[in-house]
């Protein structure tokens, strides 16, 4: 027999197919839930609702907004989307704030992923630390010096959190660390390149996050030493990343000995200094300054 479809075309509509007599609108709320919940928030958003009202109503559901994957959405107020939401909506403006808090309200506190755009600000942030207590993976864009100062208060609020994804590392880690191990128990991932890693922010990573599975600090100024110590003191990874980065060789042999234990461990392209690059103050917003 063949299995059933469901299209959803550009007028909003979707064509009217039958499974054992019956429509698709017509099917239990719970099983449009399960189905939409699979969905992005484009469709979610703009094509979905616009069907009919069962649709509209399922579609609501805050089981379906569980997932607030905002970087795979285009939110200038000139692309498809911003205009198609906006016309559908019958809004006369649009912006990621606005959407976003409707997004956030729709998830009814229930929201697991969170991943901000680039455009995102400190205040949605903010928004997501009152408004989605029970997030378990969070990826942050890449904030101001001042604002990444912020985190650590705010992931304190995130009792549930397991992963965190940032685009570099803020300037109080060492605070954000103690943070993550005082409130988050279950913590297990930390993507964290493109970062310049002291031994203070190693001795962090030790004695707050011991038990982290998974760690990615690629692209990093991260010296032998540091990297050893990680090594020794996190038994529990399963997975580092420490690829492309400056201060050790990736053909060391004591490296090799030690990251042997770990299922993933990736060094390939890390060398021990590069001529056009050089660490620069811990209190600078940047990691490395290019030579020219």
């Amino acid at each position: 027999m063949a299995k059933p479809q469901m299209e959803i075309i550009a007028g909003g509509k979707c064509e009217e197919m039958e499974i054992a007599g019956r429509k698709w609108e017509e099917m239990e709320m719970d099983c449009l839930v399960c189905i939409f919940s699979k969905l992005n928030l484009d469709d979610l958003a703009v094509s979905v609702p616009h069907v009919c009202r069962s649709w509209s109503a399922a579609a609501r559901d805050p089981l379906c907004w569980r997932l607030l994957d905002f970087r795979s959405l285009d939110f200038m107020p000139w692309s498809s989307f911003a205009k198609r939401f906006a016309d559908r909506n019958c809004v006369s403006g649009f912006s990621f704030a606005g959407f976003m808090k409707l997004a956030v309200r729709r998830s009814a506190g229930l929201a697991d992923e969170l991943r901000l755009p680039e455009l995102a600000s400190i205040d949605d942030l903010i928004l997501a630390s009152n408004e989605c207590p029970k997030l378990t993976a969070l990826g942050l864009p890449n904030l101001t010096s001042d604002n990444k100062a912020r985190i650590p208060e705010l992931i304190s609020k995130w009792k549930e959190l397991k992963t965190l994804a940032m685009e570099s590392k803020p300037s109080k880690f060492s605070q954000l660390a103690y943070e993550i191990a005082a409130n988050c128990k279950n913590f297990k991932k930390l993507v964290m390149p493109a970062s310049s890693i002291s031994k203070e922010d190693a001795s962090a990573i030790v004695k707050c996050l011991p038990n982290i599975r998974i760690l990615d600090i690629s692209r990093s100024f991260l010296v032998k030493e540091e990297l050893l110590f990680i090594l020794e003191g996190c038994r529990e990874l399963s997975r580092l990343s420490a690829k492309n980065c400056v201060g050790f060789e990736a053909s060391d042999g004591e490296v090799r000995s030690k990251g042997r234990g770990i299922k993933i461990f990736e060094v390939e392209g890390s060398k021990m200094d590069d001529d056009v690059w050089f660490e620069i103050n811990e209190c600078d917003d940047l990691q490395y300054v290019h030579v020219i």
